[in-house]
């Protein structure tokens, strides 16, 4: 049984940092990645960005130079941290537990989701 609980959403002025934690619980393999999706309002949910076990990262090309995520292995926790975030950084992101093979494949595990809104 996997389990994803997100934390650390909210609202936050434009130009602003928020930072996301996924807590990763269950049967996990060494092939598994970790993504972060996020869904805005009347749109499909969209792929932001994935790290695999080894450390691998990938991005969505609009939020490359201003996110990062990280994971801490001890703790089986995966961090997205957002900066310079826009209006059109709004909505709820969800994590999900995956596979990367050049890009990421995303399975049946999702997390409840967290809303982030950035509006001044």
């Amino acid at each position: 049984q996997v389990r994803l609980v997100e934390s650390g959403g909210g609202l936050v002025q434009p130009g602003g940092s928020l930072s996301l934690s996924c807590a990763v619980s269950g049967t996990i393999y060494s092939d598994n990645a970790v993504g972060w999706y996020r869904q805005a309002p009347g749109k499909p949910r969209a792929f932001v960005a994935s790290i695999t076990n080894g450390g691998t990262t990938n991005y969505e090309s609009s939020v490359k130079d201003r996110f990062a995520i990280s994971r801490d292995n001890s703790k089986n926790t995966v961090i997205l941290q957002m900066n310079s975030l826009k209006p059109e950084d709004t909505g709820v992101y969800y994590c999900n537990l995956g596979s990367y093979s050049g890009t990421y494949y995303p399975d049946d595990y999702w997390g409840q989701g967290t809303q982030v809104t950035v509006s001044s």
